[in-house]
């Protein structure tokens, strides 16, 4: 098989092969980068591998540019980096690895190319690529890592069990791959990954979200979810998700199973956006159903409150991931507590007060909480969905035109408290909160226009009411 590479990377490898003829080392490239060459895959990454001191045939390697490159070297680690524009090329040498059973860091020692390629976790991550001259681009492939790649399986090159004891990280990785690469997992690998599913609490919660996150970018992330599921691997890193599995029925009456549901609306909402932060709304969304489910005689199955549950429920799931504690957590948040008010909108002849409120409590996440509603519409009844569908399009169309006419989103009051405090002479005070709190009620329901003037009038109406007078009358 030959591998077609860009004219930008067939200059770098022949610049790798180059530095390692001068240091009489081979080198060859490893791993993903071959796997996505040969799957035509894009790639930006490049791993190096050579038989002796990788930071040195790295500094050989940049010193063949003018201007050279800088170079980055890792010498806890033994590995260095450069970056030519969009592309990262990273050096090691080879190695072999021992493990204990408690740790998933390895001892290792200098190895072969062959030494390298055992350690690998997959076999079609075990392919490597000569890089000297006389045999530039062949395919070294001990493991029939190529097969695998054709017959778009995952397997281990070693015994499996040995594997995923050795690094149980593996265990992740093998889920991430199969869903970014549509790969089936073998029986053999996954009954082991079952068998080792435990071996996982001794990865630290960092690895273990980083692989979550790569599942989460993926075309289709609900097989990731399916597949941590089915290996048991989610009753360890996210025992909250499969509290939702399940549909119990009651005097006849069932409801769905909110685990499918949810995987279904996250899915949904990747269809049409890839914002991770987004994604994990829709993974969220219905998270507090097990806390909120109540069987009401004559009425059926309810979650009342369930996103007013889940969005308090949100800072505390972050933070057991090691997710980001900023706004991009707020923003989650702010969609689990507001992802039924849409839904609720195309049940009613909806007013311009509902739409405004909407648009005051969204801001500038409205756009994505419609895609998060829409994406939440899931039924096997195709004419309800198509009927939901048609009135989020009229609820959207609304939120256009209010929002052209009010300019709510991101609102910012015509009048200010500072402007209050100035006009009548008060310190802060509650006085202050009330006048401001009756201006944005009055501009949300329509008594006044979302502008200065109006405010400014009103505001003397409510003063009035509260027995201020300006201090220059």
């Amino acid at each position: 098989m030959q591998i077609h590479f860009t004219t930008r990377e067939a200059e770098l490898l022949h610049a790798v092969a180059k530095a390692a003829a001068v240091l009489d080392i081979p080198a060859f490239a490893v791993g993903g980068f071959v796997r996505d060459k040969i799957l035509n895959r894009p790639t930006k990454d490049i791993d190096i591998v050579c038989m002796g001191d990788g930071m040195e045939l790295a500094q050989a390697f940049a010193k063949l540019f003018k201007p050279m490159p800088p170079v980055s070297l890792f010498k806890t680690f033994g590995t260095a980096q450069v970056k030519f524009q969009d592309i990262e090329i990273e050096f090691v040498g080879a190695r072999k690895e021992s493990y204990s059973r408690d740790s998933r860091k390895p001892q290792v020692a200098p190895g072969t190319i062959e030494d390298d390629q055992n350690r690998r976790d997959f076999t079609i991550n075990a392919l490597a690529v000569e890089l000297s001259d006389a045999h530039f681009g062949t395919i070294i492939d001990p493991f029939g890592g190529l097969a695998d790649l054709e017959k778009g399986i995952l397997k281990t090159p070693l015994a499996p069990d040995q594997t995923f004891d050795d690094d149980p990280l593996r265990m992740m990785r093998a889920i991430r791959f199969a869903t970014q690469l549509d790969f089936t997992i073998t029986e053999e690998t996954f009954q082991s990954i079952k068998s080792m599913a435990g071996r996982i609490k001794i990865v630290s919660q960092e690895r273990i979200t980083d692989e979550l996150q790569k599942i989460m970018l993926t075309k289709k992330p609900s097989k990731g979810w399916y597949l941590l599921k089915d290996a048991g691997l989610l009753e360890y890193i996210f025992p909250l998700l499969l509290q939702l599995e399940g549909a119990e029925t009651m005097d006849g009456i069932g409801h769905k199973d909110n685990f499918s549901h949810t995987l279904q609306v996250l899915d949904n909402v990747a269809a049409q956006s890839d914002d991770i932060w987004l994604r994990w709304a829709a993974l969220l969304h219905d998270i507090a159903k097990p806390k909120t489910k109540k069987f009401e005689q004559g009425f059926g199955w309810s979650f009342h409150g369930h996103e007013v549950v889940g969005a308090r429920m949100v800072p505390k799931i972050f933070t057991q991931l090691k997710l980001p504690l900023n706004e991009k957590m707020k923003m989650v948040q702010k969609l689990v507590a507001l992802h039924l008010r849409p839904i609720s909108l195309t049940k009613e002849n909806v007013t311009d007060s509902a739409i405004r409120r909407l648009l005051f409590d969204a801001g500038d996440d409205i756009d994505s909480l419609m895609i998060l509603c829409s994406g939440d519409i899931t039924s096997k009844n195709q004419h309800k969905v198509r009927r939901y569908l048609q009135g989020f399009e009229l609820v959207k169309q609304r939120i256009v035109e209010v929002e052209e006419k009010d300019k709510i989103r991101n609102w910012q009051p015509p009048i200010t408290g500072e402007l209050i405090m100035q006009i009548f002479g008060i310190p802060p005070s509650k006085e202050v909160g009330i006048i401001k709190d009756a201006i944005r009620e009055a501009i949300l329901d329509g008594v006044i226009p979302n502008a200065y003037e109006p405010a400014y009038a009103f505001m003397m109406e409510e003063a009035a009411k509260l027995g201020l007078k300006p201090i220059s009358a």
